[in-house]
């Protein structure tokens, strides 16, 4: 028998709301100072806080089709090595500009792909955060990898600098949607770098898989999602992909016409879902799965799990630094982006600036509704009461009504809870504790 309310739920499922890997989120940010930045540094990092820093790398050697990231294709070697001369410098100006502190606790370099910068820019680059900034004992190290750059000098020198963790990007195994997607990497190649990696002893390999792409179908994702099991994944991200192609104008190069629809795009991301538990994995939040001893499942059953800028994290630390072109840092007082241009932002650093251009103070209130959004996420469930909350719950009851009437969350006295059926909509519910909230808007990726 067919749903009766699957028609109102494919509408939810087609609007446009953000991921919240932030809260307000960067479509909020506006100019920010230098100066702004610095009194920040100064006056919110504390003698034993832990700092978690986010290196972006804006290289790729082509263009996937389908990426939302900001990075531009390159094969000079010696533009590569202008901006790693530009990265070391500006760890240099940012460590300068920081308090006594404890330390890093979490690395994670993303991208673009930082597997261009090679060996030996990786290990200069290690060695300057380590330097500059030190690391704490038992520190996370994260890389982004493309499994198409990864050979066995670089898989070494990531073993040797001690990185804990890789995630490589699959998105789908099929020879035929890579070739839609313009990122052909046989399986053979995704399982060779994973094996290179655990042989140097990074003990955590994630893969990243994608539904929604173009000719993609059920039995697509669900072929993938047994490949990253059968090969041990310790994490996977499943993502939903987002077609803007008016703000990436790249995305015009994959036909729209052969996109899945909205209740194909639901029910690959359910058949995605239902290949990994059934092999064992945990889901976790909206899109990650984790073995069940792996430290992000435990964090998700003690409702400890984190979200940021890098998705679903154990990453507690208060204090986030970002490096490179467009890079996001946050502390309790607010948000900071880097500039985009990797020219202005090298001229900046080459002048002695913190490369700063974006930003938010926070207030008191954009924190209350970022815990609240963040539990969301997270636990699928909040605690309703809370005095201090009282104001911002009220404002998002006849929101939460609607989408309750759907079947998508239940309130009890005290408490929400997201539906077994809404988990795939909590986006738009935590949409309903966003001050932001544009609807109609097409700026954000579809919820589903």
């Amino acid at each position: 028998m067919t749903d009766p309310a699957l028609p109102s739920r494919l509408l939810l499922a087609e609007a446009r709301v953000p991921r919240y890997t932030s809260y307000p989120t960067a479509a909020q940010f506006g100019p920010l100072e230098e100066v702004t930045y610095r009194r920040w540094l100064a006056e919110q990092v504390g003698p034993g806080d832990a700092l978690s820093v986010y290196v972006h790398v804006p290289f790729c050697r082509e263009l996937c089709w389908y990426c939302a990231c900001h990075t531009r294709p390159t094969r000079s070697a010696a533009r590569i090595e202008a901006y790693l001369a530009a990265l070391l410098a500006e760890a240099g100006l940012l460590a300068a500009a920081l308090p006594a502190h404890g330390g890093i606790e979490h690395l994670h370099l993303g991208g673009g792909t930082p597997s261009i910068l090679g060996p030996e820019g990786l290990r200069a680059l290690v060695g300057r955060l380590r330097g500059r900034f030190g690391l704490r004992a038992g520190a996370e190290l994260a890389v982004e990898l493309d499994p198409r750059l990864l050979d066995a000098p670089l898989a070494e020198a990531l073993g040797e600098l001690g990185f804990t963790r890789a995630s490589l990007g699959v998105q789908d195994v099929d020879p035929e949607i890579q070739r839609r997607i313009g990122r052909v990497q046989p399986a053979e190649q995704v399982a060779e770098a994973a094996r290179m990696l655990r042989a140097v002893g990074i003990g955590g390999v994630n893969l990243d898989l994608m539904y929604g792409l173009p000719g993609q179908t059920e039995a697509h994702v669900a072929a993938s999602a047994r490949f990253a099991a059968a090969l041990g994944a310790d994490r996977l991200a499943v993502f939903g992909y987002a077609h803007l192609p008016g703000g990436r104008p790249h995305q015009r190069a994959i036909d729209a016409a052969t996109l899945p629809g909205t209740a194909e795009r639901m029910a690959q991301a359910e058949r995605a879902e239902r290949e990994l538990v059934e092999a064992g994995y945990v889901a976790l939040g909206l899109d990650h799965f984790a073995r069940p001893e792996d430290p992000l499942a435990l964090a998700a059953a003690g409702r400890r799990l984190r979200r940021n800028f890098q998705g679903y994290t154990t990453d507690a630390a208060p204090v986030l630094l970002g490096l490179g072109a467009s890079a996001i840092g946050s502390l309790p007082g607010g948000f900071a982006q880097n500039l985009a241009d990797e020219r202005r932002y090298a001229g900046a650093v080459a002048a002695g600036q913190l490369p700063v251009a974006r930003g938010l103070a926070v207030t008191a209130e954009d924190r209350l509704r970022a815990g609240l959004i963040e539990r969301l996420m997270c636990d699928f469930a909040l605690d309703l009461d809370r005095p201090e909350a009282a104001a911002v719950i009220g404002k998002a009851t006849p929101r939460l009504a609607a989408l309750e009437r759907e079947g998508l969350v239940r309130r009890a006295p005290g408490r929400l809870e997201v539906t077994p059926l809404g988990r795939r909509f909590v986006r738009q519910v935590a949409a309903c504790f966003d001050a932001h909230a544009e609807p109609g808007t097409t700026r954000y990726s579809v919820a589903v």
